[in-house]
């Protein structure tokens, strides 16, 4: 068709739909699709998030080549000082979770130790109730 705007090897029949196509193919597979939809859905959320972390520049903006490298270093040192105090906040959290997992851990061999006398005692109350009774 010369002149139509259209190429010439451009038939009237429907080309296949591609979308449709993977879907065929994921429904044979659901279970592997549906076990690895979670983590695309959180891949493609941060990727979006991540474009607006506070306090970093844009360096794109620079024309200089010298200004973009101190941009691109800063925000470098940025982002290492941030991830230092956030290991370091970690860090923090599990030894306190430790702390609190060594006095559940206490607290729990002090319960079974006075289980274990009041059952001693229970039991001998058991055997001298029958002499008793005798």
């Amino acid at each position: 068709m010369i002149g139509s705007g259209m190429p010439s090897n451009h038939s009237k029949a429907p080309r296949p739909k591609v979308m449709f196509a993977s879907i065929k193919i994921a429904c044979r597979h659901n279970a592997r699709v549906f076990a690895w939809f979670p983590l695309w859905a959180l891949a493609v959320s941060t990727a979006a998030y991540a474009q607006d972390i506070r306090g970093l520049e844009v360096c794109t903006a620079e024309k200089q080549i010298e200004r973009r490298t101190s941009c691109l270093q800063s925000n470098v040192e940025f982002l290492q000082k941030e991830l230092a105090k956030q290991a370091r906040d970690t860090e923090q959290k599990l030894a306190a979770t430790a702390r609190e997992l060594a006095a559940a851990k206490a607290e729990a061999a002090a319960l079974r130790a006075s289980i274990a006398k009041i059952e001693a005692e229970l039991d001998g109350l058991k055997k001298s109730r029958p002499a008793e009774k005798k």
